[in-house]
């Protein structure tokens, strides 16, 4: 089984200034080097990946994303801003995702296929996005967690790799995250904080388990192999929205130190590939005709 390999190519830092600190800024200098260092373990090992990247991150530091297309991945959309969908009107999504496509596609001169909204943020409540995302030319989407998420998920969602049938008449592939059923309930898995929090050997069992039935859908962000970084400044913030914020911040930092490590030996066991050849595998569509 060839299971997807992912990269939310996102900056940590201007994150939490954006969204925690009121500050407009722009994404900081980790994002380059945290992502070149990702591929250079990524060639080490032979393994080619989809990376998601965020239109501001393609407008600050467009030679980052000639250089992810010339190591040879995938390249897909993050949206404009780190922005979840339910804070965005249809309009503000669709003028934000278009910039960024807009802005990877010029600065690699190719047309790409694949988007993920920030934060898995397509849910039941934001379901027009999909129309959004076929709309803007999009071929495929990999936003749902086919879970029941206090901050994300889509209970019940088909948790196979499949076409939808939208509205419009259009129809968009949607590459579900990856999750395990433990005492009939749907966990997440496979990925991201998921991968930092668990032991390695939950990850391996999880990706085993999934792949049973369907390919497993991997991801991770390059900030995840930065090492501890200081806390931000939250003397501006109230009490509680500053104890919040030291809190996200520990979790964040929390066993950053093993990410790489178990990426590693996760690279060596199992097959990865990017996001169109599993597609190309699961349900028979090919590259070609996501042009």
């Amino acid at each position: 089984m060839i299971n997807a390999l992912t990269v939310d190519v996102e900056d940590y830092h201007n994150i939490v200034a954006q969204d925690w600190l009121g500050i407009d800024a722009s994404p900081t200098r980790a994002v380059v080097d945290n992502t070149n260092r990702l591929l250079e373990l990524l060639s080490r090992c032979n393994v080619r990946a989809t990376f998601f990247i965020l239109g501001e991150v393609a407008e600050k530091y467009p030679g980052l994303v000639r250089d992810i297309a010339g190591s040879g991945h995938e390249l897909g959309v993050h949206g404009y801003r780190h922005r979840q969908l339910f804070k965005l009107t249809p309009d503000e999504f669709r003028c934000g995702v278009s910039k960024a496509k807009a802005l990877v596609e010029d600065a690699i001169g190719a047309e790409v296929a694949g988007h993920r909204a920030p934060a898995f943020s397509i849910i039941p409540a934001t379901q027009w996005a999909l129309e959004v995302v076929a709309e803007v030319g999009f071929r495929f989407d990999s936003s749902v967690f086919p879970i029941a998420g206090r901050r994300y998920g889509w209970p019940g969602f088909r948790p196979d790799i499949h076409e939808i049938a939208l509205d419009s008449g259009r129809t968009i592939i949607e590459v579900p995250m990856s999750t395990v059923s433990i005492a009939g309930r749907s966990l997440p898995a496979c990925g991201g904080g998921y991968l930092r929090h668990f032991p390695l050997a939950f990850t391996r069992w999880a990706i085993r388990r999934v792949s049973r039935h369907r390919p497993a859908i991997a991801y991770l962000h390059p900030y995840e192999i930065e090492g501890s970084v200081d806390p931000p400044d939250t003397s501006t913030l109230g009490a509680k929205d500053a104890r919040r914020l030291r809190r996200l911040h520990r979790l964040q930092m929390r066993n950053r130190h093993t990410v790489e490590g178990k990426i590693l030996r996760l690279l060596d066991e199992f097959e990865f590939a990017p996001v169109t050849d599993v597609i190309r595998e699961a349900i028979g569509e090919t590259p070609e005709s996501f042009q």
